[in-house]
């Protein structure tokens, strides 16, 4: 007699299914592949996170980067402005001893001279001289006018 019992109906079939005998896949290296497959997915999503992590800090430098240099472009943008305003490159070009022009003459494309030039005044003036390049802050302080000065006091006359 054997030592299974014997299987009828339904069980029968079922049995018949899986394979019993020296030809029995062994479960162990199954397992061991699944375990292996289950844990390479893990780590590859912990690898895939922290490279996604590590991106967003250097898009959040980046983003940070670009806007301390849009503010100091924005700054430079001022001072150049302020260095090219009319009352700026007038001042400047006093300092450089240059004076307003006179009169224009103009030629025509013929070689005859229409109107009558007139010589540049050569008007100085003889106040106190501002450095040659200022800043831009500075220079809106150099173009205002000074602050009247407060009435003098009456003199005292002795005996009085």
């Amino acid at each position: 007699m054997s030592s299974k019992p014997e299987l009828k109906g339904r069980a029968a079939r079922l049995a018949q299914l899986f394979p019993t005998g020296p030809g029995q896949a062994a479960r162990t290296p199954f397992v061991l592949l699944v375990v292996l497959l289950l844990g390479g997915g893990l780590i590859g999503l912990l690898v895939l996170n922290s490279a996604l992590s590590e991106g967003a800090f250097k898009l959040d430098d980046l983003q940070r980067e670009t806007k301390n240099l849009t503010d100091e472009e924005q700054a430079l943008q001022r001072d150049i402005d302020a260095y090219s305003a009319p009352e700026a490159l007038q001042r400047r070009a006093r300092e450089l001893g240059m004076v307003p022009g006179g009169d224009p003459a103009f030629l025509d494309p013929d070689g005859t001279v229409k109107g009558v030039p007139g010589p540049a005044s050569a008007v100085r003036r003889t106040a106190a001289r501002n450095p040659l390049f200022l800043a831009p802050e500075s220079m809106i302080t150099a173009t205002r006018p000074p602050l009247a000065p407060s009435a003098p006091a009456a003199p005292k006359t002795p005996g009085r």
